[in-house]
């Protein structure tokens, strides 16, 4: 009680007030504005939360996180163009319904979808919180590598079709970590003697480069787009409550977005695509699904504004990030010293709880915000996306060259901000060169520090928590490749029957 109560009066303080109001807005904004997304605006901000206090910083960037998708649902409604990717699934239904003349009752439901899913995720982390407190403290050097491991592969594997790639892509996040001078004994690594190298890549910058350059040259070498959404006329209240007649749908959604969450590198299209397909098969009518079916908008809102709060419990309670938000987050708490992980509950449980309220109250300031100001953000859908692309590059160069006064990081950011338009263009994954840069770096520095007590392969799994996150990468793995195994087999019936079909014709 003690440390909610400080956790309070650390939130009441007039910077941290600020930092939620302007966090939560702009997340909106930016949300709304199709071709820009949290993403890059969190890696625009990073340098700026860097001389704040950590409070401050993770406020505004929580603020950013936890409010751009309910921005994104504005377009993919009134112009069925996903603000933030993460959007795409709401384009199914709440574009047809628009065309139906029914585009305020489908912000509605998908304003208080989201505000259901949010709420709902955070009191799941909150009722979390002892829990987390009891466990973290018994996560040694061993099992963070496990989970850290363990994260990296579901990462890869989440990219269903593309695993080869983000394995690959994975390896060289790893890779660009290790150049430089390593973290136990300070030599060299793949440096070639050349001075620029001596201090490795800087994630902020490689963040910078990939997200934001590469959207802004997205943008700008993109034919110029201005689209015109019709004003919604009439109030949304009357509206709200009508999410009261889908609460099985908003309630099975909010959970598997909170199941989702906490399992690195799974995140928001997991955890929509498995509410939508829940949604679809338990529906009276499913066959409306996809041209404009309530459940389907609720499921799809509910689902990825739940990942969030509880994409915050591996990033908290284990210092690991789940996904490219996260990872982007945890480099503010290192860089004021405030280490994520089993300490942070037990030294600094008030700072834990102050960011729960924080994300209680961003949730709320975004649908007051929402209801009184949609006509408004339907005139920031129509900044034309050449003018967008000029202002992220622009803040995207003063981003990093605000970091250390360098020319060469401006020159290395560009670098990757073209492979990351050539990734873009070849629709593979940048998400898995972050985390493989984050927690390739947690894998290296703990199974350093663990190797000191190993001296037999038995000894990384003779504790409970090591043992059990083993068998998780085992049953993982061995999952996957059944999966693999009966697409295989799937693909071969279906040739054969194809061949038939074909002889059969001839004959």
């Amino acid at each position: 009680m003690d440390a909610l109560l400080s956790g309070v009066e650390l939130l009441a303080r007039w910077d941290v007030l600020v930092a939620l109001f302007i966090g939560s807005v702009g997340g909106v904004v930016i949300g709304a504005i199709p071709g820009v997304g949290a993403a890059v605006a969190i890696a625009i901000l990073l340098p700026a939360t860097f001389s704040l206090d950590p409070i401050v910083g993770l406020t505004i960037l929580l603020g950013i996180y936890g409010s751009s998708m309910y921005g994104g649902a504005l377009p993919a409604i009134l112009i069925n163009t996903p603000g933030t990717a993460v959007n795409a699934l709401t384009t199914y239904d709440g574009y047809p319904m628009t065309k139906r003349g029914e585009a305020r009752r489908a912000l509605a439901l998908a304003y208080s979808a989201s505000f259901f899913g949010g709420i709902f995720s955070i009191l799941c982390l909150i009722l979390l919180s002892p829990l987390l407190a009891l466990i973290a403290p018994h996560f040694g050097s061993r099992e963070i590598f496990l989970a850290a491991l363990l994260g990296i592969i579901l990462v890869v594997l989440a990219h269903r079709g593309q695993v080869f790639a983000a394995g690959m892509l994975v390896g060289f996040g790893i890779l660009l970590n290790s150049v430089g001078l390593e973290p136990i004994k300070y030599t060299r690594r793949f440096t070639f003697d050349q001075t620029w190298l001596a201090s490795g890549f800087d994630l902020i910058v490689v963040v910078l480069g990939l997200f934001a350059l590469s959207q802004a040259f997205l943008l700008l070498v993109d034919k110029d787009n201005t689209p015109h959404p019709q004003p919604i006329e009439g109030s949304m209240l009357s509206n709200l409550k009508e999410l009261w007649l889908y609460k099985r749908v908003a309630s099975a959604a909010s959970g598997f977005g909170v199941l989702m969450g906490m399992i690195p590198g799974v995140g928001e299209f997991t955890a929509q695509f498995m509410s939508y397909t829940y949604a679809q098969k338990t529906s009276k009518t499913p066959e409306a699904f996809g041209e404009g079916s309530p459940e389907g908008l609720i499921a799809s809102e509910a689902a990825n504004n739940a990942v969030p709060g509880a994409a915050m419990i591996p990033l908290l309670a284990l210092g690991i990030p789940g996904e490219a938000l996260t990872a982007m987050m945890l480099s503010v708490f290192y860089v004021h010293n405030v280490i994520p992980g089993p300490q942070l509950f037990q030294n600094q449980l008030d700072f834990v709880y102050a960011l729960y309220i924080a994300m209680i109250v961003l949730n709320v300031i975004v649908m007051v915000f929402l209801l009184f100001s949609t006509n408004l953000l339907t005139k920031v859908i129509q900044i034309p996306t050449r003018f967008l692309g000029v202002v992220i590059l622009t803040l995207s160069f003063v981003g990093v060259y605000s970091l250390r006064n360098s020319v060469v990081d401006c020159a290395i950011a560009s670098g990757f901000g073209i492979l990351g338009l050539i990734l873009k263009r070849l629709n593979l994954p940048l998400v898995p060169i972050i985390l493989g840069m984050v927690l390739g770096g947690i894998m290296e520095t703990k199974l350093r520090t663990s190797m000191v007590r190993v001296k037999t392969p038995w000894d990384f799994v003779d504790r409970p928590i090591a043992a059990i996150l083993v068998l998780l990468i085992v049953f993982v793995l061995l999952m996957h490749f059944r999966t693999l195994r009966r697409e295989h087999k799937e693909r071969i019936a279906e040739m054969d029957h194809d061949h038939d079909v074909h002889t059969s014709q001839q004959g």
